[in-house]
C-alpha cells in the first residue's frame, strides 16, 4: 500500500504531522486499536527504487539501497476524506524517517503495510494511565480522543520544553502532567520519578507506557512492584533507546526485552 503527502503541519520544533492521501488508501482498513501503526518503508538517498515497488524490485539492490522499515502510530484516520495522519519526531537530518518527514513535500510517496495495533482504553476500568514521550504522543492523543465523557485519565508526557507540548483534546476528564527535560537535573529519571511520586486515583486502571527504553523499563518496574500492575494486561513497550540509532536499537531490542522480563 502507498499514499502521497497532501500537507505537513509543524506542531513543535521536533514534531511534524504528515497528512497522506491518494495512492491506494481507498483500500485502507482502519484498526480499532488506538495504538494502530503502519510499517513504513523509507527509501535511502541514492537508491534506484521508487514508490510503489514490489518485493521483486528489491532483489538486485545492495543492503545500502534497500528501503528501511520503521513503525509509526496512526494519529488519525479520516474515513470521509480518506486521509491518514502520522506524527514524526525529527531531530535534524538524522536517520531515515524523521529526515524524510523534514524533506517531504506534497506529492511525495510513502509505502507501508498495516495497520497493526493492540491497545485501546478498556471500558471496564475506573480510569486510565498513559505515560510516554514525543514518540508516544500519537497513540496517547488517539487514545484520549477515543475516551467517552464519563472516563478519566492520568497522563504523563516528557518533552524537551514547554514549546514541545501539544494539544491533547478529549471529552473525558483528563489530567496531563508535562515534564521538561531541559530544566531537569536528571532528565532520564524525570518520567519514572514523576509516575512513582504521583497519587493515583482510586479504583481499577489500565496501563499504556511507551517511549524511551530505559524510561519505560523503570516505569514498568515501579508499576509492577509498587502499584500491583499485572504486566500481562499492561501495554508497555520501548519505541527507542537513548544513545542508539534506529539500526543499533533494532539489533539490540530483542535481547533488551528478554533481559527486562527478569526485572520483576
Amino acid at each position: 500500500m502507498y499514499a502521497e503527502v497532501r500537507s505537513i503541519d509543524r506542531l513543535t520544533p521536533s514534531l511534524l504531522r504528515v497528512h497522506l492521501g491518494g495512492g491506494t488508501l481507498d483500500s485502507f482498513e482502519a484498526s480499532p486499536a488506538t495504538d494502530a501503526y503502519i510499517n513504513a518503508q523509507f527509501v535511502p538517498a541514492g537508491s534506484p527504487v521508487t514508490v510503489p515497488f514490489e518485493a521483486d524490485d528489491l532483489e538486485p539492490l545492495t543492503p545500502e539501497q534497500r528501503p528501511r522499515p520503521r513503525r509509526f502510530t496512526v494519529r488519525r484516520w479520516d474515513a470521509e476524506t480518506r486521509t491518514l495522519s502520522i506524527d514524526f519526531v525529527a531531530h535534524g537530518d538524522v536517520g531515515y524517517a524523521g529526515a524524510w518527514a523534514l524533506r517531504a513535500e506534497p506529492g511525495d510517496r510513502l509505502q507501508f503495510k498495516g495497520p497493526g495495533g493492540s491497545y485501546r482504553p478498556s471500558p471496564d476500568v475506573d480510569w486510565h494511565l498513559l505515560v510516554g514521550d514525543e514518540s508516544a504522543l500519537g497513540a496517547i492523543g488517539a487514545s484520549l480522543e477515543a475516551l467517552p465523557a464519563t472516563a478519566r485519565a492520568l497522563v504523563f508526557v516528557v518533552v524537551d520544553g514547554a514549546d514541545h507540548e501539544v494539544d491533547l483534546p478529549s471529552v473525558a476528564d483528563v489530567d496531563v502532567v508535562w515534564l521538561h527535560r531541559r530544566t531537569a537535573d536528571d532528565p532520564e529519571a524525570l518520567l519514572p520519578d514523576a509516575v512513582a511520586a504521583a497519587t493515583f486515583p482510586p479504583g481499577t486502571f489500565d496501563v499504556f507506557v511507551h517511549g524511551e527504553a530505559g524510561e519505560t523499563r523503570a516505569v514498568r518496574r515501579h508499576l509492577a512492584a509498587e502499584r500491583g500492575v499485572d504486566l500481562d494486561t499492561a501495554s508497555i513497550s520501548p519505541y527507542w533507546r537513548r544513545n542508539f540509532d534506529d539500526e543499533d536499537w533494532r539489533r539490540a531490542k530483542r535481547q533488551w526485552l528478554a533481559d527486562q522480563r527478569h526485572d520483576i
